[in-house]
């Protein structure tokens, strides 16, 4: 093959891909026509490098996972010691160990966990204690999704990794509930959220090039104004609690967060410091000596 010929095949390549190109962009537009409102951040304290967690709201968040997600999300990757782990909404740094923790010993103990009686061999339940897991408020899938209209309410153990954005998605989410504009039709049992993922073209009768942001879910809106009381002075709203247990999940998602921070602190502070030795030792070795 010839210079030439290589030359011409070569020119043809790149025409083919800048057109592809072009039709790419083009058609971005018609495909983010609609879709998920970006979510609204909700200013947490643990974002970015140094961010760590606010244990008051990590508390709050708690409260509100337990008094009304927890009615039907589970949180099978968590265990109440947990709770008290260094980080955690209850550790204390006068206990022994997390399963010794005060505070954990009676929120566990506020819970009833199915067991096996070991002397009949009968399922009872019993007070939990800090080594069991939170409970599942469905036997299984099937019974979660029969109780919810068809769909099963997702576990909440890594909701925060499982979404982009994690916490501020939840905090959009759970505060973003809105009427339905007109025009568009909202089937039973679903409910219009702007932050939810989805497709309403086809559910929209209005212009097709203004389509509305968001989707359908089947979760009604969970948080009412008042609806949880909190032992400090923090705002007992819908957007309050919507910020509070998206920070507890995102923290349940990922407890070793703020010390994997510490630690990679730690580790770039030795890098830079070694680096420094190694160049001075570099000048001192090969002072004087021409190369």
């Amino acid at each position: 093959m010839t210079l030439e010929t290589s030359m011409r095949s070569m020119k043809k390549t790149l025409v083919l891909i800048a057109v592809a190109a072009g039709l790419s962009l083009a058609a971005q537009p018609a495909l983010a026509e609609g879709g998920a409102k970006h979510p609204r951040s909700g200013g947490f304290s643990f974002e970015g490098p140094f961010g760590t967690f606010d244990q008051a709201q990590l508390q709050r968040g708690y409260k509100v996972y337990r008094e009304v997600c927890a009615s039907c999300h589970s949180m099978d990757l968590m265990h109440f010691r947990t709770l008290a782990e260094p980080g955690g909404p209850f550790y204390d740094e006068h206990q022994v160990n997390a399963a010794e923790n005060r505070f954990v010993k009676v929120l566990a103990a506020e819970v009833q966990v199915p067991d096996i009686d070991t002397e009949t061999g009968e399922p009872i339940m019993r007070d939990a204690v800090p080594a069991d897991r939170f409970p599942n408020p469905y036997p299984n899938a099937t019974a979660a999704a029969a109780g919810n209209g068809g769909a099963a309410p997702p576990d909440l153990s890594v909701m925060a990794k499982a979404r982009h954005d994690g916490a501020n998605y939840i905090y959009s989410l759970l505060s973003g509930y809105r009427a339905a504009p007109a025009g568009l039709k909202v089937g039973p049992g679903q409910y219009y959220n702007p932050y939810m993922a989805g497709d309403l073209s086809s559910y929209w009768s209005g212009d097709a090039h203004h389509v509305p942001e968001g989707g359908f879910i089947a979760m009604p809106p969970p948080l009412q104004n008042g609806q949880v009381t909190y032992d400090d002075d923090a705002p007992e709203t819908v957007d309050q609690y919507s910020k509070d247990v998206a920070a507890f999940i995102a923290w349940a998602s990922d407890p070793k967060q703020v010390q994997r921070k510490q630690s990679g602190v730690g580790v770039l502070i030795f890098l830079f410091l070694f680096a420094g030795v190694t160049y001075m030792s570099y000048r001192r070795i090969w002072k004087g000596v021409a190369h």
